[in-house]
């Protein structure tokens, strides 16, 4: 009966999550548009093709940097939030929690849509608010121009799943005795140093994982940043996930440039990326379990 109740799980995750990725993998090395019936066997020539595109590594520069911003911003607001809303003297903590919980829970495609109204060049709150307080003469192009837009969404994806690593700040510190803290606090210690010595040992192993879930997960802004720019203006916001859309499904004018083998191609390198990140993570929490058990045995 067990197996009866996982089955539809089971078949859903075969059909949406297993079969794509192995058909990703055999599509790599065909030229396909997805569309033609005619596939062509071409071996690697995707993949060196993909390795002399400019905008492909372009687009992979821009992830790397949009991860590589965002997550030491969003790691460390979140920390901020979870330690101040751990303080049980703060009666609405639970209330501040659901507040800032709640962009999380919101659909990614709506709170995109909604801020790029807002953030707007042409009549958007964001800049009548700004003029109105004379701090700028004329609206700024905050989703339209290339020098502010990633800026922009850095800030506002950042804000939408501020709450998701706060949650789980807030799960780690939890953990920690409330006798320590009482202890250091008889014996002297300040507010920096029980942070120091008690709150950031006790965080360590916890920061190793948060960090790199949440590392992962801003590798991955395709709802996000299609609803909001695009990966305009210019290319100038096509992370690697809207480069893929863009090969496998886009056109240019009234040509089309739907190259589904091509685009599998840049999904499987971007999905090897991904998967030395999730190594990385298993080998960091391992590395510094060893170092932290006694006699370096893994407890």
């Amino acid at each position: 009966p067990v197996y009866l109740l996982m089955l539809p799980g089971l078949v859903l995750i075969v059909m949406f999550s297993f079969y794509p990725l192995v058909m990703s993998w055999y599509y790599a090395f065909f030229d396909w548009s997805g569309i033609d019936q005619e596939m062509y066997f071409i071996g690697w020539q995707n993949f060196t093709e993909l390795a002399a595109d400019e905008y492909f590594w372009a687009a992979f520069g821009r992830t790397l940097w949009f991860a590589g911003v965002a997550t030491p911003i969003e790691l460390l607001l979140s920390l901020v939030l979870a330690i101040v809303l751990n303080d049980r003297a703060l009666r609405l903590a639970p209330l501040y929690r659901t507040l800032f919980f709640i962009p999380v829970v919101t659909t990614t495609a709506i709170v995109s849509i909604v801020m790029s109204m807002v953030f707007s060049s042409f009549n958007g709150p964001a800049n009548q608010a700004l003029m109105a307080l004379g701090l700028i003469e004329r609206p700024i192009g905050f989703l339209t121009d290339t020098k502010t837009v990633m800026w922009t969404a850095i800030g506002l994806f950042v804000w939408k799943w501020l709450g998701q690593p706060m949650i789980y700040w807030l799960a780690a510190l939890q953990t920690i005795p409330t006798e320590l803290y009482e202890a250091a606090q008889v014996d002297g210690a300040g507010w920096w140093w029980r942070a120091v010595s008690i709150t950031a040992p006790m965080l360590a192993p916890f920061a190793v994982v948060i960090t790199l879930i949440v590392l992962v997960g801003n590798m991955q802004v395709f709802a996000f940043m299609q609803a909001l720019t695009h990966g305009g203006p210019y290319f100038s916001t096509e992370v690697m996930e809207l480069y893929i859309y863009r090969m496998a499904f886009g056109a240019q004018g009234q040509v089309s440039t739907q190259r589904l083998g091509y685009a599998s191609a840049a999904g499987v390198l971007f999905g090897v990326l991904l998967i030395v990140l999730a190594v990385a993570q298993i080998l960091a929490v391992r590395t510094f379990r060893q170092g932290s058990s006694p006699g370096g045995v893994v407890r």
